[in-house]
């Protein structure tokens, strides 16, 4: 993991490796998995994870939910659902601002220390990486400058070009 300030960190690799209090997870409406990160965590959690999320009866886009981790080294699995892309112009960027924030927010209402988060909306959701990291970077930054908890955020990046982007987002905002 690279160290970028105090509190914010990067990571290249699987998220549901991590030990850490709390993941999150790029989930879609209705919470009971899907493809790519979502996927890998509810395969990775276990069945016990789909019958939680079936009592939350879905999420809407820029909310969050919380479950158990159960078979992950996390504790808990914060469930938000990212906005699909539709060019920028329908609040795409508060919406993901939001998954962020309310992601954060859950995480500290249930003493989660340290959480992660994985690039939510960049996969199928087409949301364009570069600017998905600026928002990811702003609106964490934002909400640990006022808050203590979490403690450390980290940026779960699925490869080095993603990593590369967050770096550079969390840099741009210590320059300005």
């Amino acid at each position: 993991m690279d160290g970028i300030g105090d509190r914010i960190r990067i990571h290249i690799g699987d998220i549901t490796k991590l030990d850490v209090d709390a993941i999150v997870n790029a989930a879609n409406s209705s919470l009971l998995g899907g493809g790519g990160v979502d996927g890998a965590i509810h395969r990775a959690a276990g069945r016990e994870l789909e019958f939680e999320c079936r009592m939350l009866n879905g999420c809407k886009v820029g909310e969050a939910k919380i479950t158990k981790g159960y078979r992950l080294p996390a504790r808990h699995i914060i469930h938000t659902v990212g906005p699909v892309w539709q060019g920028g112009g329908k609040g795409e960027a508060e919406l993901l601002a939001s998954c962020y924030r309310r992601s954060l927010e859950l995480a500290a209402t249930n003493d989660c220390r340290t959480v992660a988060f994985p690039a939510i909306s960049t996969g199928v959701y087409r949301y364009p990486k570069d600017e998905a990291a600026e928002v990811a970077a702003s609106t964490v930054s934002i909400f640990i400058e006022q808050k203590k908890m979490p403690e450390t955020v980290i940026f779960c990046c699925f490869d080095g070009q993603m990593a590369e982007l967050y770096r550079q987002a969390v840099a741009a905002l210590r320059e300005g």
